[in-house]
């Protein structure tokens, strides 16, 4: 038998490298899974709460997982077409946003050029070809990830056609797979790694059940509000904007500006400028007054700098399963790590006291 904490610790390791390894392997065929399971954890307090009023798992669950991709499938015929030729329009004006902010950006570069001496513009040259090139290669290998990952044929047909199925078993035995893996749990550590876990499952349900939720909503309030002021592409901005909430502030941001420099360029007027900004201002406020304490809470745990590090790492060494991998992996880490802290704090090696004598 292995009785020794070595052993044990050993043992802990080799699961998380063979883990580790099988998720790099098999990565290009994960996404339905993972699809599939963030879809059975997000709907899993419903089943459990249906399943109280006296229905049976599996009812409850065949009820659910309809209702929810009858939604899903409902919400994408009736806004694609919309959101194909507002995309399509988008990409078609873009040669002449371009050329709006090169005769915008003409007199700053006349300046500069008169200001400065032929060397100096040649050093300036040569540094941002240098650091235009680096940021292009960074972006272009994450965009080959996700679209390696999610925009495949095989890949898209994969999430139509599995992620149901996936989702509905797991979500009708969710707490039979929690109850059967909690069995597999060592007698001795037992207590502790459910202490662990359950902060494990607050963290990530606050963050992506509540964020999810307020991305949504968000989607849906941007771009309902850019579209009633009248801007060209409010609703795909909108929704576009909500949808990458879930990175903190960054999104919004990103956002913001994208739609600032097309109503700049395309109008040029101070009110849809001023319109805009309200439209924002507004969401924000109800964002961070309303939805998120409501919503996510205040002890989730993820700091913001943790959660953007985890979604640009994630997109790149996995695509859009990374993304969808970025979060739960960086609240269990988080969690682990608080941990491991937690018992260095209340041991001898920070103390700097022995336990048998009380002595250094």
């Amino acid at each position: 038998m292995i009785e020794t904490k070595g052993h044990l610790y050993w043992i802990w390791v080799a699961v998380f490298i063979i883990t580790i390894s099988l998720i790099f392997f098999v990565s290009s065929i994960l996404m339905p899974f993972v699809a599939g399971m963030a879809v059975a954890y997000f709907l899993d307090p419903l089943a459990d709460k249906i399943e109280t009023l006296g229905l049976s798992r599996t009812i409850a669950t065949i009820c659910i997982i309809v209702s929810f991709f009858v939604a899903v499938l409902l919400i994408l015929v009736l806004l694609f077409p919309l959101i194909q030729s507002q995309f399509i329009g988008f990409l078609d004006k873009i040669p002449l946003l371009l050329q709006s902010f090169e005769n915008w950006a003409a007199p700053f570069k006349e300046a500069l050029v008169a200001h400065l001496t032929s060397e100096k513009l040649g050093e300036l040259s040569d540094a941002s070809g240098s650091y235009s090139g680096q940021m292009a290669k960074w972006f272009s290998n994450i965009l080959k990830g996700i679209l390696h990952g999610g925009l495949a044929i095989f890949h898209a047909l994969s999430l139509v056609l599995v992620t149901p199925v996936v989702s509905f078993y797991l979500l009708r035995d969710w707490d039979k797979i929690i109850a059967k893996v909690d069995g597999w749990l060592p007698r001795n550590i037992a207590p502790s790694i459910r202490i662990i876990t359950g902060d494990i499952d607050s963290t990530i349900a606050g963050f992506v059940r509540g964020q999810g939720t307020v991305c949504l909503l968000l989607a849906v309030f941007y771009g309902v509000g850019l579209t009633s002021i009248g801007l060209d592409f409010g609703l795909i901005l909108g929704i576009i904007t909500g949808l990458i909430s879930f990175i903190p502030y960054f999104g919004m941001l990103i956002g913001m500006a994208a739609t600032l420099a097309i109503v700049i360029f395309q109008y040029g007027e101070f009110i849809q400028v001023a319109l805009v900004l309200v439209v924002f201002g507004i969401g924000q406020v109800i964002e961070s007054m309303f939805l998120t304490p409501k919503l996510v809470g205040e002890k989730v745990g993820l700091h913001p700098v943790w959660v953007i590090f985890a979604l640009m790492v994630g997109g790149a060494a996995f695509g859009f399963t990374g993304l969808l991998l970025a979060v739960p992996v960086a609240a269990t880490i988080g969690v682990l790590v608080r941990f491991a802290l937690t018992q260095y704090l209340e041991s001898d090696l920070y103390s700097g006291f022995s336990d048998r004598d009380g002595s250094l």
